[in-house]
């Protein structure tokens, strides 16, 4: 079994204000601004939300269709991953740097990228593997096939882009590649939508015996379709038992305005869990795949 290799670390999500901006360096000062804050917390990692980027959309015509806008942020990706990749190592953090547009050479399809980076300039990338209605019929963004467990130097971490943390398999098997970490970019525009995030992404805690770093948007971009409303709580979220925060939620950040949330991390905790806990979710699963393998279904 893989062992984290540092003990307590220090993580936080951003609760990111989404803004009109007028240029590119406009939004670089403000992602920097963010990560300066972080770093002078002595963070080691921090999460960003999903479609954060979007901000880029107003340094374009915002009457285009909103499908034709998302193809024109993605022509940003590469200054992005430049700008982050310099955070990174600048500030020596490891980044989720929330999501971006992006489209390959040679591929007119449009996806949605997470792109994490080690505080050396490294980075990979997760993409997200289910479309929710919007961006499949309305965006016209299509979705990845890979699930990627990361390895950093405080152990294993998993990257579920928003709707995907609704999708407990995708984290059960991340788990038993060793994550004891979850990032969760979201952006969700109403109550409900923040709520399904929430509510999942604590049940992953519970199920996986793993943290969540929940980052989702705040504020608003006036008359761009799609994007006027973002409705978010960031959050870090605990397994449910004796080591752990009482509630399940070791920090929060007041509902739908800028903050940053910061805690900290016991990763030793998390494999002490998963073999004394008071439960054994994650172990107990495999039984589960038995009985799920001999389902039956009976007529009455």
């Amino acid at each position: 079994m893989h062992r984290s290799r540092s003990g307590r670390i220090r993580v936080a999500a951003a609760q990111y204000f989404v803004r009109p901006v007028r240029t590119f360096e406009q939004f670089a000062e403000q992602v920097e601004a963010v990560v300066e804050v972080v770093a002078g917390y002595r963070c080691r990692l921090l999460v960003l939300p999903e479609y954060f980027t979007m901000q880029l959309l107003t340094l374009h015509d915002i009457r285009l269709p909103i499908a034709e806008l998302v193809r024109q942020v993605a022509g940003h990706r590469d200054r992005f991953v430049e700008l982050m990749r310099d955070l990174a190592r600048q500030y020596g953090l490891y980044i989720v740097a929330g999501t971006i547009p992006a489209m390959d050479d040679g591929d007119d399809r449009v996806f949605n990228d997470a792109y994490f980076f080690s505080p050396s300039g490294d980075f990979d990338v997760q993409g997200k593997l289910h479309m929710t209605r919007f961006e499949r019929e309305e965006w016209h963004v299509s979705p990845r096939n890979r699930l990627k467990v990361f390895e950093t130097d405080f152990g294993r971490l998993a990257i579920a882009i928003c709707y995907d943390v609704e999708f407990p398999e995708l984290v059960r098997a991340a788990a038993h590649e060793g994550a004891h970490l979850l990032a969760v970019p979201s952006n969700t525009d109403d109550r409900k939508g923040f709520l399904r995030v929430r509510y999942c992404a604590h049940a992953r805690t519970i199920e996986n015996q793993l943290y969540v770093i929940h980052s989702p948007t705040v504020g608003t971009l006036p008359r761009v379709a799609d994007m006027t409303l973002n409705y978010g709580q960031a959050a870090i979220l605990t397994p449910s038992d004796y080591p752990f925060a009482r509630d399940g939620i070791l920090a929060e950040g007041v509902l739908n305005q800028e903050d940053i949330v910061i805690g900290e991390l016991d990763m030793h905790a998390i494999e002490e869990s998963r073999t004394f806990g008071t439960v054994l979710p994650l172990n107990d699963s495999h039984h589960t795949r038995e009985l799920i393998r001999d389902l039956d279904v009976v007529p009455l």
